[in-house]
């Protein structure tokens, strides 16, 4: 059964869950809604979802260094309770945040921190690309879209593949979370650091180097 954009923003409606949690849903439960919901409701997301209203100003700032020293990362994991933010469960999915961070260097948190001309020239790259492979004039944009989301799930942090769990978004992960814990949980912001990033360093020529050395 084909799914359509109505049917997935009714089960939205109903749930408040995210629209690619109501797309799987509904493909899972061919295309019946009540289904759906009760397939997200095990899940924990429809229950989760509800909670997306409330503040989350409690939490923690946390930080990881990986690699000798090499690497390190300090993000700001938010939930609605102090005494949340002091339990294991809260810390270790703080500790798996900044692991990810640090191996998978996200530019961004979300695509809404991407800039309009950072899109723009993406998007003329694809067009030109797929202009040279002769595509059909009609389809390009399509095409350039699909691209896009693939782009997004490259640099923003909550788009990507969750590394413990490649089967899950860091968004997924977060919304798993909330509803194990009973609080809403968010992560608001990051910094990831590597030795050296940004220095120019300068080029040697190594015989060059040799013959300074010998006073040549």
């Amino acid at each position: 059964m084909s799914i359509t954009a109505q049917d997935i923003a009714a089960l939205r409606a109903k749930t408040g869950a995210g629209m690619m949690d109501c797309k799987k849903a509904l493909e899972g439960a061919d295309g019946n809604i009540d289904k759906a919901i009760d397939e997200l409701r095990k899940k924990g997301i429809a229950k989760a979802a509800k909670r997306a209203d409330k503040i989350a100003a409690e939490g923690l700032v946390y930080s990881y260094i990986h690699g000798n020293g090499k690497i390190g990362v300090l993000l700001e994991l938010n939930c609605e309770t102090d005494f949340v933010a002091k339990t294991d469960k809260f810390k270790d999915l703080a500790h798996d945040m900044a692991m990810h961070i640090a191996a998978v260097s996200p530019k961004y948190l979300s695509r809404e921190e991407v800039s309009e001309d950072e899109i723009a020239k993406e998007k003329d790259v694809y067009a030109e690309q797929l202009k040279n492979e002769g595509k059909p004039e009609e389809m390009i944009e399509k095409i350039v879209e699909g691209k896009l989301g693939k782009f997004y799930s490259e640099i923003c942090l909550l788009e990507q593949s969750f590394i413990k769990d490649e089967d899950k978004t860091v968004e997924q992960v977060l919304v798993q979370a909330s509803a194990e814990i009973g609080e809403k949980v968010t992560l608001r912001r990051f910094s990831r650091f590597e030795l050296g990033e940004g220095i120019e360093k300068k080029a040697c020529d190594f015989a060059e180097e040799v013959a300074e050395q010998m006073g040549e």
